[in-house]
């Protein structure tokens, strides 16, 4: 099967992932209004493209966080990657690291933190840090990280309660017994409840700050109001994102909280988005409207599914293909 866009990965890892697999990775919480949104409302932005303008060299590179990368894609955090691939978050990592981009490794890896760190050495790796009830653990994942030279630490701010995802209560979805979130093994046998700590404050990135030197980036802003607390809390970036329409549903669509938020921090902190970024142009469209970076997620797991490393690998270089040809033909 030839691979030309997105699409067909996606139509590749539903025909061949398991149903329970493919069912969590698209899963959007309720009615998945915000999951369907996300990608919607790239489709209603128009460029206003401009000719004559010599196109012939172009420099699709960018800089986050100090740090180059080959074009403004990045592989957000997802978590269970052995779902969809054997050797999971390690062919990930090699991925990002062949095509010169970041990866956000999950708290909710199949892989531990060393095992990412040392299938991709050299790579530039972010770790997504969930705040747990058990401190003592989370803490302890942080100083991991920054020991393995992960060089930035991603809070993810949406998640006090994971949001009702109706396919997974229907499928009653648990991972196979011989995958593990790797990173947290002892700290659930620990936490008889729900690991995650809903008391989670603005001040805990004090706690954080504490902890580490990694700069903090914090994920899950939709709001101006928001945005200014975390510019207040002195965190380095600010991931507008709605976690992929899996918490709350009927919230924003992330390219449109996007503007808010950019203009809010008026350039003091970097801003990246998530969400519904399916084509090189969708990519444009965030960058014109104030984005740094983007960062993709569901697109990633099909391309694991396709052929692992290298399924994922084509996925991103068509994006980096489709980017490069819509920056061109819109001047």
């Amino acid at each position: 099967m030839s691979m030309v866009c997105l699409s067909d990965f996606e139509a590749y890892a539903k025909k061949y992932l398991p149903k329970i697999a493919w069912d969590y990775f698209a899963a959007g919480a309720d009615d998945c209004t915000t999951r369907d949104e996300n990608i919607l409302a790239y489709k209603r932005i128009r460029f206003r493209p401009r000719m004559l303008r010599d196109v012939s060299m172009m420099d699709i590179r960018t800089k986050i966080l100090g740090t180059q990368i080959s074009f403004p894609v990045g592989i957000a955090p997802t978590g269970f990657h052995q779902l969809a691939w054997p050797d999971g978050e390690k062919s990930t990592a090699r991925a990002a690291r062949a095509m010169n981009t970041c990866y956000i490794a999950s708290t909710y890896s199949t892989c531990t933190l060393e095992e990412i760190s040392a299938a991709a050495p050299g790579g530039l790796h972010w770790f997504q840090l969930y705040i747990h009830r058990n401190r003592a653990a989370s803490q302890q994942l942080v100083q991991r990280a920054e020991a393995l030279g992960f060089q930035g630490l991603v809070l993810t701010a949406d998640l006090p309660y994971t949001g009702k995802r109706r396919d997974d209560v229907r499928n009653g979805f648990r991972l196979p017994p011989h995958m593990k979130v790797r990173n947290l093994e002892r700290a659930f046998e620990v936490c008889k409840m729900s690991p995650l700590d809903p008391s989670v404050t603005w001040n805990d990135i004090y706690w954080l700050r504490s902890l580490t030197r990694l700069p903090i980036i914090i994920k899950g802003i939709l709001t101006k109001e928001d945005a200014e607390l975390a510019v207040r809390h002195g965190v380095q970036g600010i991931i507008v994102s709605n976690h992929g329409g899996r918490q709350l549903d009927e919230g924003p669509a992330t390219v449109d909280a996007l503007v808010e938020v950019v203009e809010a921090v008026r350039g003091r902190v970097e801003v990246y988005v998530d969400g519904g970024i399916r084509k090189g142009s969708d990519v444009l469209k965030a960058l014109a409207l104030g984005a740094k970076c983007v960062f993709i997620g569901r697109p990633v797991l099909w391309g694991l599914a396709y052929k692992g490393e290298e399924g994922l690998q084509e996925v991103l270089r068509i994006l980096q293909d489709e980017f490069r040809l819509s920056m061109a033909l819109a001047g």
